[in-house]
């Protein structure tokens, strides 16, 4: 998903999902939009404080669980330690890099992933995620 540079375009994305479109869910929607980082509930909570004093990260943890299940957001699990948020909706991997920490989007290309040893099984989600060296710390 390309930033929404509109904020009227993300309340219309929470009203279609029938999400109401109040200023702190705007704001965390605003943020994963304005920040393709992947960021943690407590990355978002963070950074959002001390634009608003009442955000509690319970809030931020219900509305991302709101978020993820209306599917305008995805939860990505890396190396089982930490939950993740991610806004861009079409399908893509995931990078890790050991050195930083940070993670990378990479594009699957058109060709649909699937497996003939699956054949019967019902998926509901996919996941591509490599973990390496990114190149900027590989020149460190």
């Amino acid at each position: 998903m390309e930033n929404i540079k509109n904020i009227d375009t993300l309340k219309d994305i929470l009203i279609d999902a029938s999400i109401r479109p109040t200023y702190q869910r705007i704001k965390i929607l605003d943020y994963l939009n304005q920040n393709h980082t992947h960021p943690t509930v407590d990355e978002i909570y963070i950074s959002l404080c001390p634009y608003l004093p009442t955000l509690s990260k319970t809030t931020v943890y219900n509305t991302l669980n709101s978020f993820v299940k209306a599917n305008i957001v995805s939860e990505i699990q890396i190396e089982n330690t930490e939950i993740r948020y991610d806004l861009k909706s079409e399908p893509h991997g995931h990078f890790k890099c050991k050195e930083c920490g940070k993670i990378f989007d990479f594009a699957l290309g058109t060709k649909p992933l699937k497996s003939d040893d699956l054949t019967g099984f019902v998926i509901d989600t996919k996941n591509v995620y490599f973990s390496g060296t990114c190149p900027e710390c590989q020149d460190k």
